[in-house]
């Protein structure tokens, strides 16, 4: 077998693994930042918080039972079982395959593109990053500073370590760029209209972005989130699935924009 073929193998089933581990902090990071706010006014309730990413077992969410190692096996569980938990038979969210799914392939394309190595697995953890952050925006409009904050100092950092092909310059300045550039959009519409237009955790997902992906291309994910945000919420209003207020997680365009520049560069209108 080819070697490169075999090498994006390895990368694919590295991604189906970490694709489910994703899953459980998807599911689980929203839950443990919301014990951590009701512990913070109650002793009693933190003394009994025991949730964490490793704590409890994977189980399913309706009858509690617990998944043994053949309903954990990444993308082949769901296909053997149809959809379905093995215990209760109720469906299985579709999000759970497709981030797995997402996940191989993004690893494939870092591996295709840098090969096995410290800059494949820079851009593995940065991809691995922006998927769980779309995840958790879309289901609760929250972007973890948990995950937003180490994505900027990491993009710094690979820089600094000649990882990801920007000079810390061009990184340092993305990153401030990119949070002044939300931040100021926030205040202008806020300022004219009374309203939060969006979250703060946007402003830190930008920031990342521009520390991963420089300055220059930030006027492509701008452009490129906007649009899909825009078609994005076309979609939901359609199909009924937008809230009364019109609010839109804007951090998976984010995302779709992060991940679009980092395997095919910025936009070509631009020049940059």
């Amino acid at each position: 077998m080819n070697d490169s073929v075999l090498a994006l193998g390895w990368a694919g089933l590295l991604g189906l693994m970490i694709g489910s581990f994703l899953n459980v902090v998807i599911y689980r990071l929203p839950l443990m930042m919301q014990a951590q706010w009701d512990a913070a006014n109650s002793e009693a309730t933190l003394q009994k918080l025991s949730f964490n990413l490793a704590v409890p077992r994977s189980h399913c969410p309706e009858c509690q039972h617990p998944l043994g190692w053949r309903e954990n096996i990444p993308l082949l569980s769901f296909l053997l079982q149809r959809g379905q938990c093995a215990h209760c038979q109720t469906p299985i969210p579709w999000r759970y395959p497709a981030v797995e799914l997402i996940t191989a392939i993004l690893f494939m394309a870092v591996v295709a593109r840098y090969g096995w190595g410290f800059e494949a697995l820079a851009w593995a953890g940065f991809a691995a990053a922006l998927v769980t952050l779309a995840a958790i925006d879309a289901d609760t409009h929250l972007l973890p500073d948990a995950i937003t904050q180490p994505l900027v100092w990491a993009g710094l950092l690979a820089a600094q370590l000649g990882l990801s092909g920007l000079g810390l310059g061009d990184a340092l300045w993305g990153a401030v760029a990119g949070y002044l550039f939300l931040w100021s959009v926030y205040w202008l519409f806020k300022g004219l209209t009374g309203k939060d237009g969006m979250g703060q955790g946007d402003f830190k997902l930008l920031a990342a972005l521009g520390a991963w992906l420089g300055w220059p291309a930030l006027l492509s994910l701008v452009l490129i989130a906007s649009l899909t945000g825009v078609l994005g919420g076309l979609a939901l209003k359609l199909r009924g699935q937008l809230s009364d207020n019109g609010e839109l997680a804007f951090g998976p365009y984010l995302v779709i924009a992060g991940l679009w520049v980092m395997t095919f560069g910025p936009l070509p209108w631009f020049g940059i």
